[in-house]
């Protein structure tokens, strides 16, 4: 479990509000169920960022359900990539639909529905796993156009039962941002909580050596992964929390140097989604200094940027040998090992944060106030300018 102190950010949107929207915390009233603009002080506020990782997601599952077991814990915003966005808009719509006791029940029902698809013994999984391993090899001479030219994909089927969309962006219970990468020019792009749909959550899962890339408002979107895995910069500009906690689910180390081709491919795979998350908490490390060098003329957003801190809670802390795991191993005995794993570090981590977490939301950021979205986009244009 890794601290970084001071993290901080520069450049990013502001936090996209409908005018008027209040956002209370889950006690009661209108808006969102967490509050960022929660009156009880007593509660802690906190982001959060999701790694995408496949199967190993469930691991976030377990974390996340520890997380909103407690009721002093509010949560502002959640970024996610991938796996890490499929968690994100779970707990969403389980909040939307009945508060934390609904986030819970909304993510083991899916990742239980999900561990039924799974072959129903590990000699099968090992059997299907070489053959899943045997397409990824083969990939580059023949592609998901040609062994799958129909597009089919369970994992729509499982989502539209699973979620109500059009509650989800009327309700608008957490604040979300979902990462995808643009396939024309490989750039970053970010859906936001009124924007959600279940072809938004399938593009930020889509691996094109395995899916079809998926069509929003006529642009073809990838996994996030290869963009932002998870989204921090942004996460970082638009929180109004003291705290993000990263969970990041992919080994950042291997024990061994692959051989098999599909050993390699599963490393490469790896070492690719990582490199994007690596890429993110540098830019912060850069922006940081950047709010530094403004010393005393510091922008009210620095100084609120200078107050913010980023921890980390990884998987593979918590579970010996996650490396030599398969992605897409999906059999239930695997999640539950996932899941418990996840709880207990999620318990651990409010252990420890219990005496160092802020008990009063930050205070409301200048740009905040800005009434009509294009005024808000003008402030935090100038603000970031001044940085």
């Amino acid at each position: 479990m890794a601290y970084y102190p001071d993290t901080q950010m520069i450049r990013g949107r502001p936090a996209h509000l409908p005018s008027g929207l209040e956002r209370v915390s889950a006690s009661g009233g209108p808006g969102r169920l967490f509050g960022r603009f929660s009156k009880n002080s007593a509660h802690r506020q906190v982001s959060l960022a999701l790694q995408g990782g496949a199967s190993f997601g469930a691991f976030t599952w377990g974390v996340l359900d520890r997380l909103i077991e407690d009721d002093q814990l509010d949560l502002d915003i959640i970024s996610g990539t991938s796996a890490g966005a499929l968690n994100a808009v779970l707990l969403a719509s389980g909040l939307a639909e009945g508060g934390r006791l609904g986030a819970r029940h909304r993510l083991e029902h899916f990742w239980t529905s999900l561990s039924k698809l799974a072959p129903v013994s590990s000699w099968n999984f090992g059997l299907w796993g070489t053959v899943m391993a045997a397409l990824q090899a083969s990939a580059h001479a023949v592609s998901p156009y040609q062994f799958n030219p129909l597009g089919l994909d369970p994992l729509r089927d499982l989502l539209l039962k699973e979620i109500d969309f059009d509650r989800l962006r009327a309700v608008r219970p957490v604040g979300l941002l979902i990462a995808t990468t643009r396939v024309k020019d490989g750039q970053l792009r970010l859906f936001r909580e009124d924007e959600i749909t279940v072809d938004v959550v399938l593009a930020s899962c889509c691996l094109p050596m395995l899916h079809q890339a998926v069509e929003i408002d006529g642009e073809a979107y990838w996994d996030g992964g290869f963009s932002a895995n998870p989204p921090l910069r942004q996460l970082a500009m638009e929180t109004v929390a003291r705290e993000i906690l990263l969970v990041q689910i992919m080994p950042a180390e291997s024990e061994t140097v692959p051989q098999s081709s599909a050993d390699i491919s599963r490393r490469a795979s790896i070492l690719a989604f990582n490199a994007s998350l690596q890429r993110e908490i540098e830019a912060l490390e850069a922006l940081r200094a950047g709010c530094k060098q403004a010393g005393l003329f510091a922008s009210a957003m620095c100084r609120k940027l200078n107050r913010l801190r980023l921890h980390r809670i990884t998987a593979t802390d918590s579970l010996v040998g996650l490396a030599r795991e398969s992605m897409l191993n999906t059999t239930p005995a695997f999640l539950t090992r996932l899941r418990e794993s996840g709880a207990k570090a999620a318990s651990a981590w409010l252990a420890e944060a219990a005496d160092s977490l802020p008990k009063s939301p930050m205070p409301r950021a200048r740009w905040l106030g800005a009434e009509s979205w294009e005024s808000r986009k003008l402030v935090a244009k100038n603000i970031a300018g001044a940085c």
